[in-house]
């Protein structure tokens, strides 16, 4: 059954929420539906084919105050652009009349944009009263620490919205472990499985393949066949692995965020100069701290911006040591390299740390903080060398699936 589909996310640090929701997106156009995505933060350039991609007025936050929202100036976002924005979302709801319409990380979170979420599903309601309203999450939340803020969610669930799509495995990490369960929300979840950027197919750009049977779960035999073909061919565009056997990559995906992780790294480094380091650094930090970064660069560690193929780097790495955000670590189970993660703990969050200390458990990664410093962070490394590859990660990686899946089963029961 096709269904017309309007998902909204604004993602306001990094952009692991955008990332997501294109993922879903992408799924659910190739499972036949109509798919219009509005995206309300930074634009980041790519112009997808298969399904359609609408920019609101972009706000970002600065650091981890997400009290104060700024246009892409650096400027405070007037009231003019945010109330632009609920009428931007609430006309496109009143042209696709849709079936579904999907609120990436609302109402759990983005409460400082709760008033263009609810335009949109209220514009939704009155062009088609019988459109489903589903919420869609990752598998760690961060919850408030006010209980009337908990009570606001759990009556916005209850009386608004038709499941809760969470992007997860709950035999690893059920969302109780983050967020407070009550019966209006624990009765509405549907667990996805992760949404692995490989696991449902390949990206527009990527060549289609299969998945081996004896594969762990999600685990595409593309990413094997990747593994395997990384060869003498790769080493001149892969400065930091050239002519070096052992290479620990380190990433900090694409916002300003991960400044203190390649800080530490470079630190640790100077501690092991027989070690080869690789430092891919995300465009969201500035141009004076990344030329930073490379002039106090030991001789042993190579500096360069995040790169298209980062996934071939991280097959052949000997080491990834990253933060532990959702994108991040579904690439590093993909890889099944060795994985040595330091969790974002900046403000309030305890997103990473949450994730990283339930993969830790299983056996998939080590954990460090930057608070044990830089000797501590050089120990983790040749600790987590010495271990090896992990086991085969039992995650269900196939949330893109799983979603389409669960999708069908809501439309079906609404029929």
């Amino acid at each position: 059954m096709s269904a017309r589909i309007l998902i909204a996310v604004t993602h306001l640090l990094g952009i692991g929420h955008l990332v997501r929701a294109r993922q879903l997106a992408r799924a659910l156009a190739g499972a036949g539906h109509e798919v219009t995505l509005a995206s309300g933060g930074m634009p980041d350039g790519k112009a997808p084919t298969d399904y359609r991609f609408v920019q609101l007025p972009p706000v970002r936050t600065e650091g981890t105050d997400f009290r104060n929202l700024f246009d892409e100036r650096g400027q405070a976002a007037t009231p003019e652009r945010l109330a632009a924005r609920r009428k931007q979302l609430a006309a496109l709801a009143q042209e696709l009349s849709p079936d579904i319409v999907v609120t990436e990380h609302f109402p759990f979170g983005r409460r400082q944009l709760a008033g263009e979420f609810l335009a949109l599903l209220e514009a939704a309601k009155v062009v088609n009263p019988q459109a489903l309203v589903l919420s869609s999450i990752r598998d760690v939340l961060v919850a408030p620490q006010r209980l009337d803020r908990l009570a606001e969610v759990a009556e916005r669930i209850a009386t608004q919205f038709d499941a809760v799509l969470v992007h997860g495995d709950p035999r690893v990490l059920p969302l109780k472990a983050s967020w407070p369960m009550t019966p209006e929300i624990a009765g509405k979840l549907v667990y996805t499985g992760y949404l692995a950027a490989s696991a449902h197919g390949p990206h527009p750009e990527e060549p289609r393949s299969g998945v081996s049977k004896d594969a762990p779960v999600g685990f595409g035999a593309s990413w094997s066949i990747l593994r395997d073909a990384i060869s003498d061919e790769m080493a001149p565009q892969d400065e930091g692995s050239k002519g070096k056997a052992g290479t620990i990559l380190v990433s900090g995906g694409g916002s300003a965020a991960a400044l203190p992780l390649f800080e530490a790294v470079l630190a640790a480094a100077r501690l092991l100069p027989a070690r080869p380091f690789h430092l891919l650094v995300g465009r969201g930090v500035a141009e004076t701290d990344f030329a930073r970064l490379r002039q106090s660069a030991p001789a042993n560690a190579v500096i360069e911006r995040a790169r298209p193929d980062f996934p071939a780097l991280l097959a052949g790495c000997a080491l990834s040591v990253s933060q532990a955000g959702y994108n991040t670590v579904l690439d590093l189970l993909q890889a099944g390299r060795p994985a040595l993660f330091i969790p974002f703990d900046a403000g309030n969050e305890t997103e990473q740390a949450l994730r990283a200390a339930a993969l830790e458990r299983a056996g998939l990664a080590r954990v460090v903080t930057l608070a044990e410093g830089p000797q501590a962070l050089a120990a983790a490394i040749e600790t987590a060398l010495a271990r090896g590859a992990p086991p085969a990660a039992r995650i269900d990686l196939d949330g893109a699936a799983g979603t389409v899946a669960a999708i069908a089963r809501l439309l079906a029961s609404r029929s």
